[in-house]
């Protein structure tokens, strides 16, 4: 998979099969799905309402199938009668959480970064020696797309801004699988067709293997950023306080809203004063009940530079 890779480009789709297989092998329970949707909703926060129960038994079919069960319900009374939820806890956490991502999901959000969010930022910063250093986290960053966008729209304003600035982007997720993926940085070259021609040219590199339609990040611009697994659920994150700005989008929907509101002001937490959260936009709401957080923009919030989140 990590083969050579050229500074060119190739043209692909991307598919991923997730069809589940219905050969006899035994079906899910009204019990053990109800176990399943309380682990997790005890675990990160998922809902899982009875509408989403054939996606849980799709995809922990084939799972159980790989360990040589007889379906579905032999492999949950595995996990909750004979203690086999220990060893497979991971394993069910990346089965079942959603990772949904593109490069320069919603656009917007990356234009205000550049055109507003970074320059007010480095006012307040000042020019310390060797430029300022801008700390940016992505939230439930998935397979990288997300972290890799701001990287890319970063390391692009450093080249037009004098002194440049520094940065530092950190990419965090609950799923181990998808954190492998983003710290490999190889895509289907598909999947960043909505990345500027300019900025792909310059920030990926091409596989030498004509078969393997595929791009990888740059070293160059690999060095900025760095990924660590992190549930959001948790009362407490091991982050920096001083973080400029934090992306969040697209995941709170998952949580009731006692939980959204938890987690943005835990959020609000690690931001510096004056420092931004950028939420999705089905997501707005979480952020007005948390303390010391001015909407600025659409989907957009601030820390305020006199009232402590």
């Amino acid at each position: 998979m990590q083969g050579r890779f050229v500074r060119r480009h190739a043209a692909s789709s991307w598919a991923v099969d997730t069809s589940a297989t219905t050969d006899g092998a035994e079906g899910m329970s009204d019990h053990r799905f109800r176990q399943v949707a309380q682990l997790v909703q005890q675990a990160v926060g998922i809902q899982l309402p009875p509408a989403k129960r054939v996606m849980v038994e799709g995809r922990l079919r084939k799972r159980a199938q790989s360990l040589g069960y007889q379906g579905v319900d032999p492999y949950c009374a595995a996990l909750f009668d004979e203690g086999l939820l220990e060893a497979e806890y991971q394993e069910l956490v990346n089965l079942i959480t959603t990772n949904k991502t593109d490069f320069f999901r919603e656009a917007e959000h990356f234009e205000l970064l550049r055109s507003t969010l970074v320059p007010n930022l480095l006012a307040g910063h000042g020019h310390p020696q060797g430029g300022p250093r801008l700390k940016v986290w992505s939230a439930a960053c998935s397979i990288g797309a997300e972290a890799y966008t701001i990287a890319m729209v970063l390391d692009d304003m450093t080249r037009a801004t004098r002194p440049p600035f520094r940065f530092a982007v950190l990419g965090t997720d609950i799923a181990t699988h998808v954190l492998e993926h983003a710290e490999r940085a190889i895509y289907p070259a598909a999947m960043l067709d909505p990345v500027p021609g300019e900025l792909r040219l310059r920030y990926t590199l091409r596989s030498r293997d004509p078969t393997q339609p595929l791009l990888r990040i740059v070293p160059e611009l690999r060095r900025h950023v760095r990924f660590a697994q992190l549930n959001l659920m948790n009362a407490r994150y091991p982050c920096d306080r001083d973080v400029d700005i934090i992306f969040c989008r697209n995941v709170l929907i998952y949580f009731d809203r006692p939980t959204q509101v938890a987690i943005v002001s835990r959020l609000a937490g690690h931001l510096r004063p004056g420092g931004y959260l950028i939420l999705g936009h089905s997501e707005t709401a979480a952020a007005s009940g948390a303390v010391g957080l001015l909407p600025v923009a659409s989907t957009v919030w601030r820390r305020s530079e006199d009232e402590a989140a």
